[in-house]
């Protein structure tokens, strides 16, 4: 009797932990679709379609007024920087999460600790005084447009309490009209969030497929995970579902290095880099061939030397590179082929190329290298005073700057020419050493054969240090523009390296740019899955097709739309098992511009030691 009690008493607190738990995910759920719906109202109230840009200052103070938020401008700067050309709706929900609406008790403390006598009040020259010179500074204007507002100011006197009421209403009623006119538009309620670039089926070669149909669904609404209480109705659907086996425990396709060990080589280094707006940064190339010959072409990533032996998380990041041939009579590039083959963490592709210049373009879907949100328990120290009172390079940052090092040091020679030490420049400060200033740089650090070297390079940083009286501000701002967190661990860059073989002839590559990969690249994974994958026709008139195309270690698939208005595509995820995706959603919709392909989502396994199972659900929404 004693036994059964228990075991019902035990099972009594399984179900509650269970019910619980449950509450706590539809809470948590119920959160999120709170956050989008409201996110989804601020951009609609400003832009037509969630797939219009942000394009300026003034339009991001704007939209991000509409979602009740007041920015200042050194807030609106930390996300609009010099490099910033357009912002997107992703960027968007991004700086809102960041920048959370600010609570009337916080403003009432701020400025109760103004006030000093607990008079209700602050005089006008201590609040410019304080508003000005003290945390978040604002400007002069900005604190002269809060003085002049008459139902809070009297005889130079600012009543803190009236502003903080005024200033809550007004961002509460701005987002309560937005959230109002998108429940009232039924074209807007449709309207979902996503990013994708558009690409012209123009461009696309003419390649005869045979397209399967499947018939209209009749049934209730289609439901998202993120926005159940808006999810429009479902006008037909197509489902692809691949069961892929671990990909640990296939053979590998690709040759080894090794094999070719006899022909012409050459090698670069390059890196990914994660951006505050989720956008990846990398290196891109050219490819030099004097003549024809079969060539083999490698990406793997690059273990630091320092970190042998311990787990590095960029290691298991996916890469791929693009190789697209330059038309001397066309200005666009001809897609040849990408590295498909892999050989455990090495991704590679062996045919034969022509003569000439190819962009080398790397690539990675996203799937495995996103922003990580980790509590930083104790801030890494840099520098520290040595027994002669001078600064010094403590032993973790010397390791990271070695790291650093190895990373920009593109041709692997253990020196930094100033094309390499530009590219570093241009990533840390968005500026470049010019060939005078280079010849400073000689006359005070170690160089040899006019490059920097490694005791060179880490001198440098410590003279920055030295410089500025123990400011690290600099300091991080390098170590955080080369993926380094607080701690200084690498979680926000991938380095790669790169090796070309070719039987006949000596290869050359060379690093052009780092940016961000663009319209070229997302065009030459349409055609890919277009020309490769397998074809889904969502209508009769076979004008809305799905492409799904896979390989070992990813599934890729893109959506055109040959129709002359827009569609939107909600896109399902729930039924695949041991998937990780790169939008980071297992449901959400997306907008396709009329004549126009896209890629739709990046797919890969959570733990390639398992089977995993994909399945996409594709509804055209009305």
């Amino acid at each position: 009797m004693a036994s059964g009690q228990k075991s019902n008493a035990s099972s009594c607190s399984e179900q509650a932990a269970a019910s619980e738990s449950s509450q706590v995910k539809r809470s948590h759920n119920y959160e999120e679709e709170i956050f989008y719906r409201n996110c989804r109202a601020a951009y609609l109230a400003i832009f037509k379609s969630s797939l219009e840009n942000i394009k300026s200052k003034e339009q991001l103070c704007l939209v991000l007024q509409q979602a009740g938020r007041n920015p200042s401008w050194q807030t609106v700067n930390k996300y609009w920087t010099f490099q910033t050309t357009s912002l997107n709706f992703d960027d968007f929900c991004f700086i809102l999460k960041k920048e959370p609406p600010v609570q009337k008790t916080e403003l009432l403390k701020t400025f109760a600790k103004m006030d000093a006598n607990n008079d209700g009040y602050i005089l006008h020259g201590e609040l410019r005084n304080v508003l000005t010179t003290k945390g978040e500074k604002m400007t002069l204007d900005e604190v002269n447009t809060i003085t002049e507002l008459t139902e809070v100011n009297n005889d130079g006197k600012f009543y803190y309490y009236k502003f903080c009421k005024s200033y809550m209403a007004t961002n509460e009623q701005c987002l309560k009209n937005a959230v109002e006119k998108l429940e009232v538009d039924s074209k807007l309620k449709c309207q979902q969030f996503g990013n994708q670039i558009e690409i012209s089926p123009d461009s696309k070669p003419k390649t005869e497929r045979k397209t399967e149909t499947t018939p209209a669904l009749k049934g209730g609404p289609c439901k998202s995970s993120l926005q159940p209480s808006l999810a429009p109705s479902c006008k037909i659907s197509v489902t692809s579902t691949i069961s892929m086996g671990a990909s640990s425990n296939k053979k590998s396709k690709l040759i080894e290095p090794n094999a070719v060990k006899e022909w012409h080589c050459t090698y670069s280094k390059g890196c990914f880099y994660l951006e505050d707006n989720n956008d990846i940064v990398s290196h891109k190339y050219k490819l030099f061939l004097p003549q024809r010959s079969t060539v083999c072409i490698t990406i793997k990533p690059v273990c630091f030397s320092q970190m042998e032996g311990k787990c590095s998380p960029w290691l298991a990041v996916d890469s791929a590179l693009y190789i697209l041939k330059e038309n001397e009579t066309e200005e666009k590039l001809n897609v040849v082929n990408f590295t498909e083959l892999r050989n455990k963490e090495t991704f590679g592709w062996r045919g034969e190329l022509g003569a000439g210049v190819y962009w080398i373009i790397p690539f990675t879907t996203g799937c495995r290298f996103k922003k990580m949100k980790k509590q930083i328990a104790k801030e890494a120290k840099l520098i520290y005073e040595d027994g002669n009172g001078c600064l010094a390079l403590t032993k973790e940052f010397r390791a990271a700057l070695s790291e650093i090092f190895e990373m920009i040091d593109l041709d692997g020679n253990g020196f930094l020419s100033l094309e390499e030490y530009n590219f570093f420049e241009m990533r840390t400060c968005g500026e470049t050493c010019d060939e005078e200033a280079w010849v400073i740089c000689k006359q005070n650090f170690e160089t040899k054969n006019n490059e920097l070297t490694k005791q060179g390079f880490m001198d440098l940083n410590l003279m920055e240090a030295s410089d500025r009286g123990g400011d690290l501000s600099d300091l991080w701002i390098t170590l955080m523009s080369m993926g380094y967190n607080k701690a200084m661990e690498l979680t926000e860059a991938c380095p790669f390296s790169i090796h070309i073989y070719a039987e006949k002839c000596k290869p050359k590559i060379k690093p052009i740019c780092l940016e961000t990969s663009g319209g070229q690249l997302n065009k030459a994974i349409c055609m890919n899955v277009v020309n490769k994958g397998d074809a889904k026709s969502m209508d009769n008139s076979e004008n809305i097709i799905t492409y799904t195309y896979r390989s070992d270690a990813r599934i890729t698939s893109v959506i055109e739309n040959k129709t002359e208005g827009k569609t939107i595509i909600h896109i399902n995820n729930e039924k695949s098992k041991n998937c990780v995706n790169n939008r980071g959603l297992n449901a959400f919709a997306v907008e396709v511009a009329p004549r126009s392909m896209m890629v739709c989502q990046h797919v890969m396994p959570l733990n390639e030691e398992e089977e995993w199972i994909y399945n996409c659900v594709y509804s055209i929404l009305s």
